[in-house]
C-alpha cells in the first residue's frame, strides 16, 4: 500500500476513535439489526471495561486480594464471550452479504487487525486464568514443556497472556472507547430491542456472579493465607498469579 493510502488508513481510525466517523447502522425491527447489535456489543464493553480495571486493581496487592482476583477473573469470562459473540455476529452476517450489516460497513482496517488480536488475547488470559482456578495452585506450577531453557506452566502462560492482552487490548481501548460511549449512549435515536439487550447482559452477568461465588468458596488452594513460593522462571515476577 502507498504511503497516501496508509496515511488514509490512520486518518481514518483516529476519525473514528475521536467519535468524527460513525458507521450508519441501520435500525431493523425487533432486535434493532446493526444499531441493536453496535449497542449490545458497545454496552458489554464498557462493563468489560469497569471489570478489568477492577482485576487490573487487585495485582496491587495479589497476595491479599488473590481470593477477588480469581472471582473477578471468572466475573468477566461470560461478559467476555458475549461481547465476542456479538462481534462475530456482525463479521459473520457482513461478509454472508447480509444487506443490512453490508450497508453499515466495516470497521477501520486496523482496528480490524487489532480486533481478533484483542480476542485472541483476551480468551487465552481468561483462559489460562480458569485453568489456575481449576488446577489450584500446586498443580499450576507443574512444568508443561521447556522452551529456551526455561519451564513453562500454567502460571507462566497466564503471566505471558497477561502481557500480550495488555498491549493490544490497551490499542483497542484507546480507539474504541469514545465511540462505545456514544453508542452506548444512543442519543435521540431509538432503537428497537432494549428489553432483550438488557436481559442479555444482565444474564451474562448472573452467571459471572455465581461463578464468583464459586470460587470465592472453593479457591482451589490460591488464599490469602498461602504466601506463594517464588515462581522465578520466565516471565513470573515472584509469586504473582498475573
Amino acid at each position: 500500500m502507498s504511503s497516501i493510502g496508509w496515511r488514509d488508513v490512520v486518518d481514518e481510525t483516529v476519525g473514528a476513535a475521536l467519535g468524527r466517523e460513525q458507521r450508519p447502522d441501520p435500525v431493523l425491527p425487533g432486535t434493532g439489526g446493526p444499531a441493536g447489535n453496535a449497542r449490545l456489543t458497545a454496552w458489554t464493553g464498557l462493563v468489560l471495561l469497569v471489570l478489568f480495571v477492577a482485576e487490573l486493581v487487585t495485582l496491587l496487592d495479589v497476595h491479599g486480594l488473590i481470593g477477588w482476583h480469581l472471582a473477578l477473573g471468572v466475573i468477566l469470562i461470560p461478559p467476555a464471550l458475549l461481547k465476542t459473540a456479538t462481534t462475530g455476529w456482525r463479521i459473520v452476517r457482513y461478509y454472508t452479504g447480509d444487506k443490512a450489516y453490508r450497508e453499515a460497513g466495516p470497521p477501520p482496517l486496523l482496528l480490524r487487525v487489532l480486533g481478533p488480536l484483542v480476542v485472541l488475547g483476551s480468551l487465552a488470559l481468561l483462559g489460562t486464568g480458569l485453568a489456575l482456578v481449576v488446577l489450584g495452585e500446586e498443580r499450576s506450577r507443574q512444568s508443561l514443556f521447556t522452551m529456551a531453557g526455561q519451564r513453562v506452566d500454567v502460571l507462566t502462560l497466564h503471566q505471558a497472556s497477561f502481557v500480550v492482552w495488555a498491549v493490544v487490548t490497551g490499542l483497542h481501548v484507546l480507539a474504541r472507547l469514545l465511540p462505545a460511549w456514544q453508542t452506548a449512549a444512543g442519543g435521540s435515536a431509538a432503537v428497537p430491542g432494549p428489553r432483550a439487550r438488557i436481559l442479555v447482559l444482565a444474564g451474562s452477568l448472573v452467571v459471572a456472579g455465581l461463578c464468583a461465588v464459586l470460587v470465592l468458596a472453593h479457591p482451589g488452594g490460591w488464599n490469602h493465607d498461602n504466601r506463594f513460593r517464588e515462581h522465578d522462571r520466565g516471565l513470573a515476577p515472584r509469586g504473582a498469579p498475573g
